[in-house]
């Protein structure tokens, strides 16, 4: 089923879209390569791919400015200051993050980020994984605990 969300009376509800994923095509990796063609989720109002420069300067830096990340105000050609640090890449970085300190493996988020090798995404992201150290005595602890309960049954907490 193929739904979104919108507003009604200032509360979000499910509502058929009013369209489908919208099929383009396009050359792959280079203006003169073969061609490919895929369902776009995400589609500009007047139908085909959402540029990115469009949605930065008409949706994403005004929510940054609504959040206070950067200045409310824009300036007399209607263009917010620069946000690098938020910018949309930063949700690639972000979404990498949560994943990698969710305890996802490695491939997998290399895979996910669209990477050929994950040593590559080892070499991108190995800074934003938490210290696994914690979480290393936690999974030996366990173990323990379940050979403890296995040998003499369940331990109680003195």
């Amino acid at each position: 089923m193929v739904r979104q969300i919108k507003q009604v009376e200032g509360h979000p509800v499910f509502a058929p879209t009013q369209g489908r994923p919208m099929e383009i095509t396009s050359p792959w990796d280079e203006p003169e390569g073969p061609t490919v063609s895929a369902r776009l989720i995400f589609t500009a109002e007047q139908g085909g791919m959402v540029w990115r420069s469009n949605f930065n300067g008409k949706e994403w830096k005004p929510a940054l400015a609504a959040a206070g990340f950067i200045s409310p105000e824009a300036d007399e050609n209607g263009k917010y200051e620069s946000a690098r640090e938020h910018g949309m890449h930063a949700l690639r970085h972000f979404y990498a993050s949560a994943l990698l300190d969710a305890g996802e493996n490695i491939k997998a988020v290399s895979e996910y980020m669209g990477h050929a090798d994950p040593g590559l995404t080892l070499r991108v992201y190995a800074h934003l994984m938490p210290d696994s150290r914690n979480r290393a005595r936690r999974a030996i602890d366990k173990v323990f605990q379940r050979v403890l309960q296995e040998d003499h049954g369940p331990q109680t907490a003195q």
